[in-house]
C-alpha cells in the first residue's frame, strides 16, 4: 500500500554545515595560527579477494591512513621555519647525521573543527605523527614582492581517532 508522508517528513531539517574555514590544527611546538591549510584524515582499506567456485567474494583487509599535507605561513617572528626545523631535527640532525628515536620525533596532533562561535564540534586525535617531507618554500623570486613565503609539510601518522 502507498505511504503518505507528512509535511514535517518532507521539509528539510534545519542544520548548520561544517565550514572549510573553521578549524585549528594543533602541533606541539608550532603556533596554530601560522597553519594555513590542512586536511581531514583519509583512510584506505585493502580488499582481500576470496575465490569461491565460479565467483569472488571480498573481505576488508588492512586499513592504512594516508599522508596529510599541511601548509604553514612563514612569518619573520616568530619564525615558522625555525619551529618546523626544530621538529625536523628531532627526526634527523643534518649537522651530525644523527637520527632520533621515534619517541623524540613522533608527536600527537589534534584537528579541531569549530562552529560559528568557536565551539569544537569535531575532534580528530592524530597519533604518532612524523614528517615525511618538508618544503621550506623554494622558488624565491626578486620580481615577486607580494607572495608570502610558505612551508609545506607531508605528515604520516600511525592512527587517527575521531573523538566526536
Amino acid at each position: 500500500m502507498a505511504e503518505t508522508l507528512s509535511v514535517t517528513d518532507m521539509l528539510p531539517n534545519k542544520f548548520e554545515a561544517k565550514r572549510k574555514n573553521r578549524w585549528l590544527f594543533c602541533i606541539e611546538g608550532i603556533d596554530a595560527y601560522i597553519i594555513k591549510t590542512a586536511a581531514r584524515p583519509k583512510m584506505t582499506i585493502e580488499n582481500v579477494e576470496i575465490p569461491w567456485m565460479n565467483s569472488v567474494r571480498y573481505l576488508a583487509g588492512k586499513g592504512k591512513w594516508d599522508e596529510m599535507t599541511v601548509t604553514l605561513h612563514d612569518p619573520i617572528a616568530p619564525s615558522g621555519a625555525q619551529q618546523v626545523m626544530e621538529w625536523v631535527r628531532a627526526h634527523f640532525e643534518s649537522v651530525s647525521g644523527r637520527a632520533g628515536y621515534a619517541d623524540f620525533y613522533k608527536r600527537d596532533c589534534q584537528l579541531k573543527m569549530t562552529d560559528p562561535i568557536g565551539t569544537v564540534v569535531e575532534l580528530w586525535e592524530l597519533k604518532g605523527v612524523m614528517i615525511t617531507s618538508a618544503d621550506f618554500g623554494g622558488g624565491l623570486d626578486y620580481n615577486d614582492g607580494s607572495t608570502p613565503v610558505e612551508i609545506s609539510l607531508s605528515l604520516r601518522f600511525d592512527n587517527a581517532v575521531l573523538q566526536y
